[in-house]
């Protein structure tokens, strides 16, 4: 690719990101709900939501607001601001890694997802079942699907395995010590293993161990900041997604 092409496909995968993850609020919101509770169906205001994508407010808070002074209701947290800009700097740096190859579109549509569960991780600890499944599964049909186009970098095969050693790993940590890995970990290690191997077994490696690293750097902090003990449970599923996350650049970008 020539400079300005790259250039252009980095704003438009940035572009993609910023619309993308100012729609991500209302799910973050809704999906935001501790372990065995079900996800939220009203807004902070207690209106009724019908729909998982929104920005700010729901839609009755802005019409009850019409005509009136202040904010149109509670906005949802983490605002629309801060996942716009989240998932549109991840997708630049994607674009900026892949280049034009197919596999590109995939990590667009995925990175969305990784955005998502990272916030909803971090608030409540857990890693919904309707976000970490079907995204695993889309993570290897949107592979698949660029396997079939020339130019692509990965193979559709390794990615398979990667998906199966990696959610085998996980598991067998999850057996040994329930208490620091959770079963969602588990089930989202299943579509980071694929996104990772698709680069091959290196790849795998690299952003399993950036994840660990990454997580114990944290805990580390946490324990030297005072604000956390040894056995102080952390949300690992965002260090799992930023490992492979990095893992997943370098894998891309020496294709």
């Amino acid at each position: 690719m020539t400079a300005p092409v790259d250039l252009l496909v980095v704003a438009l995968a940035a572009l993609w990101g910023a619309a993308a993850g100012a729609h991500l609020p209302r799910a973050a919101y809704r999906f935001a709900v501790p372990d065995e509770e079900p996800w939220r169906s009203h807004c902070p205001d207690g209106h009724a939501l019908n729909g998982w994508l929104g920005r700010r407010a729901c839609g009755d808070c802005a019409e009850g607001a019409k005509g009136t002074r202040g904010a149109p209701g509670r906005p949802y947290a983490p605002s629309a601001y801060l996942l716009a800009a989240a998932t549109a700097l991840t997708c630049a740096l994607l674009a900026a890694a892949t280049g034009t190859r197919p596999e590109l579109a995939a990590w667009l549509l995925l990175a969305p997802v990784w955005v998502l569960l990272a916030a909803v991780d971090l608030r409540v600890r857990r890693l919904p079942d309707p976000l970490t499944l079907p995204m695993a599964a889309a993570a290897l049909a949107l592979l698949g699907a660029a396997a079939l186009l020339p130019e692509h970098a990965g193979d559709w095969l390794t990615a398979v395995y990667g998906a199966l050693a990696l959610g085998a790993g996980y598991f067998v940590l999850f057996l040994v010590n329930p208490g620091g890995m959770g079963f969602g970990d588990v089930k989202l290690a299943l579509g980071t293993g694929a996104v990772l191997g698709w680069y091959g077994w290196p790849t795998v490696l690299l952003g399993t161990f950036a994840g660990f690293l990454l997580g114990a750097l944290y805990g580390g902090a946490l324990v030297l900041a005072g604000r956390a003990g040894r056995k102080t449970a952390v949300p690992f599923g965002p260090f799992l997604l930023a490992g492979a996350f990095a893992g997943l650049l370098i894998g891309a970008y020496a294709a």
